[in-house]
């Protein structure tokens, strides 16, 4: 079943992880797991129609990543702005943290911060001495292990071409290989789940139930909320459409699918045994050794189906994470 941390572990070339995306969206690879033969295919994100069937429905995570990191005047302190709190409050994440103990202060754009408070989580409370845009010359958030700078490039490819909601410090990944052509041949609906910074932090627990998601925000429009209940099949486009599909039946009885137009916030932790009440195939890319989210998919499809499965991504030098390629979990 795979109840500790370490049960999630692989071993991944650093050459491996993508840098950069491809120059076309369409043309990222797709490892297709049959869960049913446990069988792998090999082949082409373009493919993905040909695994619709009638009466199928693709959820997607229309939330929109937000310019939030930002760089103080003298380049030392790098800032990821989370939450306003207030009139010139704002919760962020700070790197190196030693150097923004409470009471420590910086600049951005002539803009001096103070830090207030440290969160348990080791966020920081700002507040600023005068108003502040902190997105006006914001770069993306890419995640760690793209190891350069972000660039113009990025602010168009680490966003989905249906992004509508902003919100997130985090892109829904595997989103970022649809088209808006592709999008338009498939029945389709969108949800939003915010991305928050909790993608970003490790499982530090070797037994994975001790672990707490972060809370991230959400909601079902009463439209989508419709076609889910009259769809005959339900594809999910990544872990984020997945958890708010799943959070949407956690507060009833029924054993069903139906749900009902909703926002809130949801700390769901999915992680072996599970049962999924909503979602019937996922589309996701390659996830981090020792991750809440390959927990999440080895949940759907079987701990050591998904082990086989990333070893021969390895061995058949798939792209890794955010900018590579993906899997289909039918």
């Amino acid at each position: 079943m795979g109840a500790r941390l370490s049960d999630y572990d692989y071993v991944l070339p650093r050459e491996l992880i993508a840098q950069r995306p491809l120059e076309r969206r369409q043309d990222s690879r797709m490892m297709v797991l049959h869960r049913a033969e446990q069988k792998i295919e090999h082949r082409q994100f373009r493919e993905v129609t040909t695994f619709l069937q009638p009466g199928d429905l693709v959820v997607l995570n229309d939330t929109r990543v937000l310019a939030a990191r930002r760089f103080s005047d003298d380049d030392a302190v790098e800032f990821l702005f989370l939450e306003s709190l207030g009139p010139r409050r704002w919760k962020c994440m700070v790197t190196p943290g030693r150097k923004m103990r409470v009471g420590a202060t910086a600049m951005i754009d002539d803009v001096c911060l103070r830090v207030e408070k440290i969160t348990p989580d080791g966020e920081r409370i700002v507040a600023f001495d005068k108003d502040f845009d902190v997105y006006a010359s914001g770069s993306m958030p890419l995640p760690p292990y793209v190891n350069r700078p972000s660039d113009e490039s990025d602010a168009a490819r680490y966003q989905t071409v249906f992004a509508r909601e902003p919100g997130a410090v985090a892109a829904p990944t595997a989103g970022l290989h649809f088209t808006s052509e592709i999008l338009s041949e498939i029945p389709h609906t969108f949800v939003t789940l915010h991305v928050g910074p909790g993608t970003f932090l490790p499982v530090r627990s070797e037994n994975i139930a001790e672990h707490r998601m972060h809370a991230e925000r959400f909601s079902i429009s009463p439209e989508a909320a419709d076609k889910i209940n009259n769809a005959q099949r339900i594809v999910a486009v990544g872990t984020t459409a997945m958890r708010v599909l799943e959070t949407a039946t956690r507060d009833t009885k029924l054993v069903s699918r139906q749900v009902e137009p909703q926002s809130g916030e949801t700390d769901l932790f999915i992680y072996p045994p599970f049962t999924f009440r909503v979602v019937d195939a996922l589309l996701t890319n390659f996830h981090l050794p020792r991750s809440t989210l390959l927990m999440l998919v080895s949940a759907f499809a079987g701990r050591e189906f998904i082990l086989r499965a990333y070893e021969e991504a390895v061995r058949k030098r798939y792209r890794f994470y955010s900018y590579g390629d993906c899997m289909l979990i039918l």
